[in-house]
């Protein structure tokens, strides 16, 4: 899941281009529910121009199990972050 804002994260508010992916890694699909009135949960698929947002469920395909440790690293939050 994306957490944080754009100034303790190093996805949220960013496009898919911004991304310094891992080679052999690519973003699948992005679950996000949009809260209204009837909190909708939508399945986007993501462009080079996407935004990822706080609160995404994003699926990453990764092409070898040594990559997980990179893409957690990369949706993990800053120390300021509370």
């Amino acid at each position: 899941m994306a957490r944080g804002d754009r100034k303790t994260s190093k996805v949220v508010g960013r496009r898919i281009e911004e991304l310094t992916l891992p080679k052999g890694a690519q973003i699948g699909a992005i679950v996000r529910v949009v809260h209204d009135a009837e909190d909708i949960t939508r399945v986007v698929i993501p462009h080079h121009d996407t935004v990822i947002e706080a609160d995404d469920h994003v699926i990453v395909f990764v092409a070898k199990k040594r990559l997980v440790r990179d893409i957690e690293q990369l949706f993990r939050v800053s120390a300021t972050f509370f």
